[in-house]
């Protein structure tokens, strides 16, 4: 872990055309040794399929820190977004130019919702 830490972990990005273009201008894109990008694009013709493959496949990268998923692209695969419990790396679900954000729908915040009583935020 320490060794991870010295020499960084990897942002990787589900999303639409336009959340993973304005990531990778942004400096994120990245390819592994094994010459694996960090981001897929995701439209109408993506099956869901693949989205749940490279979901898997950032989940058990050694050199991943933070997984950035479009909501529209977690509902289609909820189950595994919602089975994943470890802190690293850490699942953040973001919104897309055409779907508005929904923290209802969010599962990493409502566990941390779960987390905190209303006296705590006070």
């Amino acid at each position: 872990m320490a060794a991870a830490a010295a020499k960084g972990r990897l942002i990787c990005v589900i999303g639409d055309e336009d959340t993973c273009t304005g990531f990778l201008l942004g400096g994120i894109g990245e390819l592994n040794k094994s010459r694996q990008p960090n981001f897929l694009v995701v439209d109408k013709n993506t099956a869901v399929t693949d989205i749940e493959n490279i979901f898997k496949s950032f989940l058990v990268r050694d050199d991943v820190g933070i997984i950035m998923i479009n909501q529209h692209v977690a509902e289609m695969i909820r189950y595994l977004v919602d089975s994943h419990t470890k802190p690293m790396p850490a699942v953040l679900e973001i919104p897309s130019k055409g779907h508005p954000y929904d923290p209802q729908k969010d599962s990493i915040l409502r566990r941390a919702k779960g987390l905190f009583s209303a006296e705590d935020l006070r």
